[in-house]
């Protein structure tokens, strides 16, 4: 049966392919389609950046926590110079190393974390000049290093008498050596040693505790 002329304009219609409606349609699924994968991608690349700064940051507060209680473990009172204190917002201590005698300096300032370290030394004389470098330092001293930023505060704890008490307070005199300095009483070392350092973690405040047991020092 022959087809009449509008019917063959139909069939040619549909032959021809899609109308032009069609194709903006399909643009525009297509166009949602890749917004949505391209804000999944962003995502997980975001969360990525995220998870690789947070371990970064975990494993250097390990390396610079490692690095102090180091410091502690090889306390070493010399009898020249203070083995261990605290004044002000620095912690200074005397520590062996294989080439000498080394005093160390941490301190909290301009919102970081610093460690000094001087030259190891092997006379009376040279010990001493190190830890009155150590009293004078500004930041710019060779052997300082930056090693924690955005640490706002700390406290130190000296474990004595079977109670942990602030560093800065008096221990008990040491009757068994002479003094650090003249007229200056040389006060007996602390059992154990606690930081408690607060860390700005983005907008969050985190604080750190830690102990570190001294070990006796030997005669």
């Amino acid at each position: 049966m022959p087809h009449s002329p509008a019917d063959r304009r139909s069939a040619a219609s549909a032959a021809a392919g899609f109308t032009l409606v069609e194709v903006l349609v399909a643009m525009v699924v297509m166009a949602l389609m890749a917004v949505m994968a391209w804000q999944g991608v962003d995502g997980i690349t975001r969360s990525r950046s995220v998870s690789q700064a947070r371990l970064e940051y975990t494993l250097r507060l390990d390396t610079v926590l490692a690095q102090w209680a180091q410091d502690l473990a090889a306390l070493q009172d010399s009898r020249a110079v203070p083995a261990l204190v605290v004044q002000g917002r620095t912690l200074l201590l005397t520590r062996r190393t294989d080439a000498g005698l080394q005093v160390v300096a941490w301190a909290l300032r301009g919102g970081a974390w610093w460690r000094w370290a001087g030259p190891p030394v092997t006379t009376v004389r040279e010990l001493q000049d190190s830890w009155f470098s150590s009293q004078q330092l500004i930041g710019t001293e060779n052997g300082q290093l930056r090693m924690l930023d955005d640490a706002t505060s700390w406290q130190i704890y000296f474990f004595r008498g079977n109670a942990w008490s602030n560093a800065q307070s008096t221990g008990d005199v040491d009757e068994t050596s002479p003094p650090a300095a003249p007229a200056q009483p040389r006060q007996q070392l602390p059992q154990g040693v606690r930081l408690v350092l607060d860390v700005a973690d983005g907008s969050a405040q985190v604080t750190l505790t830690r102990d570190i047991a001294l070990a006796p020092q030997l005669p």
